[in-house]
């Protein structure tokens, strides 16, 4: 197995996620397999009442600071805590550092869309109850710009917006700003907080939500016979990104190497995948081939695996005839639900720390009898595995698919 030379070492991980607030509390709920979708009392109205939120953060570990989090949109404060929590685990001090050689990337499917929903049920009582901070509380840069503020980072700033593939195109466009020279440390991710009535209709009235009201927690089964949809979720994943050879300079190994990006295009349906995932094989090959590997050095796969029966099929389609030596595969969305833009950068950090613990975490839901593909799915428990290579996919609405390899350090 050769390394990309063109590899850069993911050295700090921010997790905020409906198992846990944190790194560790989210890298422990996903390896317990167990859903974290309850019934919600915002969504008590709607045929499908039940989601994956956060839980109720302490004061410190929601703490924004100086008067800040007022004017922030919820996907905003999200963002700004997973960095804060990234960057110190990179060993880094924004104080000390060059700000103008620091670059922000991040993405978000929906951005501040339920603080417009809430807005707007106010305007009818008057346009004087409007917030005066709707906008940057809505706008979906605003992620990356309060980060930028909070952490003194002055150099390129980008928000992605490929869909439910948003997180995981802010890292690839972030490792090409770093191998171009333009920053020498990138803050990079995905965060999303979009759970409200009206979103959550429109994905059922799509008909791509669970509708296993009775028992939300068994709703997510990706990869199952009998799987019927995703169930809506929150979060953000914030990496921290240097050069390789940057961060052995000062000491820092790594929890893994991001190795290799595809991109493509399905230009075929606004929400449905291109049949048997036969253009996201271009991404998928492509972040083979620039990793310096072979299909079959892939070790692992985190997967889209949304539960819907139209992605699973593609993604099982395709895993199924390029890596056909079985490599593992998961999803997290069996126990997190679909975070919708922050989950490419969710999965990510879950695909780097399954290489440094050399564990892979279970599917939720998913036992060996209704498992409808011929796919090596983790069940029940973790599995222990040394991962050299692993492929991390994201899908988007519109036909966007990203595919990262992470490869060991």
């Amino acid at each position: 197995m050769t390394a990309s030379r063109r590899a850069v070492a993911i050295t700090g991980l921010g997790l905020i996620t409906p198992a846990g607030v944190g790194r560790e509390e989210t890298w422990t709920g996903v390896l317990r397999g167990e859903s974290t979708a309850a019934h919600d009392p915002l969504l008590k109205e709607l045929p499908v009442d039940f989601s994956c939120r956060i839980p109720t953060m302490t004061p410190q570990q929601g703490r924004i600071g100086g008067g800040k989090a007022w004017r922030m949109g919820r996907f905003s404060q999200l963002a700004v805590l997973a960095a804060r929590e990234a960057v110190a685990d990179a060993g880094l001090d924004p104080t000390s550092w060059d700000g103008g050689r620091v670059a922000v990337v991040i993405g978000s499917g929906l951005a501040g869309a339920a603080h417009l929903e809430e807005q707007t049920l106010r305007l009818q009582s008057g346009p004087d109850l409007v917030s005066p901070v709707l906008i940057p509380m809505l706008i979906s840069n605003m992620a990356a710009g309060e980060v930028l503020l909070d952490l003194g980072a002055r150099g390129p700033s980008l928000a992605t917006e490929t869909a439910c593939a948003s997180g995981a195109s802010a890292l690839a466009v972030a490792r090409d700003l770093l191998l171009s020279g333009a920053c020498d440390i990138a803050v990079a991710g995905g965060t999303e907080a979009a759970i409200s009535p009206a979103v959550t209709a429109g994905f059922q009235r799509m008909g791509a939500l669970s509708t296993r009201t009775a028992d939300p927690a068994a709703a997510s089964r990706p990869f199952a016979a009998d799987r019927d949809g995703f169930v809506i979720s929150e979060g953000a994943a914030i990496l921290v990104l240097e050069r390789a050879e940057d961060a052995h300079a000062r000491g820092r190994r790594g929890y893994a190497h991001l190795a290799g990006v595809g991109l493509s295009s399905d230009a075929h349906h606004p929400t449905a995948p291109a049949p048997g995932g036969t253009v996201a094989e271009v991404a998928l090959r492509a972040a083979i081939h620039e990793a310096g590997l072979t299909p079959a050095d892939v070790d692992h796969v985190n997967s889209h695996g949304t539960s819907t029966p139209l992605n699973d099929q593609t993604e099982g389609e395709l895993i199924a005839r390029v890596l056909p030596h079985r490599p593992t595969v998961t999803s997290a969305k069996g126990v997190l639900g679909h975070s919708l833009g922050a989950a490419g950068a969710i999965e990510a950090a879950l695909t780097a720390l399954s290489i440094h613990h050399a564990t892979v975490p279970p599917i939720a839901n998913l036992t060996a009898d209704t498992l409808a593909f011929p796919l090596d799915c983790v069940l029940d428990r973790p599995r222990r595995q040394a991962v050299r290579a692993a492929a991390s996919h994201s899908f988007g609405f519109g036909g966007h698919n990203v595919v990262l390899v992470l490869c060991a350090a």
